[in-house]
């Protein structure tokens, strides 16, 4: 893919992933997400889904003892490591 996106794109930038639609209410079910993770996502570069962010936040507080400063570093190297892969996808 090149660094332009795709009309059909939307508001997705330039990324090989893929979209796809989901039931039910992704602003409500934004708004049942804890806080810290509601200010992580506001900032975050990929297109998260809230229901995909609260399974990687879940296991990311599991895997941190509740840390909440050591899941929000877990989220951040998942989401490092998801550009990686979409960008490695892009050069082929």
């Amino acid at each position: 893919m090149s660094g332009r996106a795709s009309p059909r794109a939307g508001n997705r930038g330039a990324t090989a992933l893929r979209a796809r639609r989901r039931a039910g209410d992704p602003m409500a079910e934004f708004d049942r997400l804890p806080q810290p993770l509601r200010r992580w996502l506001a900032r975050a570069v990929l297109p998260w889904s809230p229901r995909s962010a609260a399974r990687a936040w879940s296991r990311a507080r599991r895997a941190c003892n509740g840390d909440e400063a050591a899941a929000l570093a877990r989220l951040d190297a998942l989401q490092a490591q998801a550009l990686a892969a979409a960008s490695a996808g892009d050069a082929r």
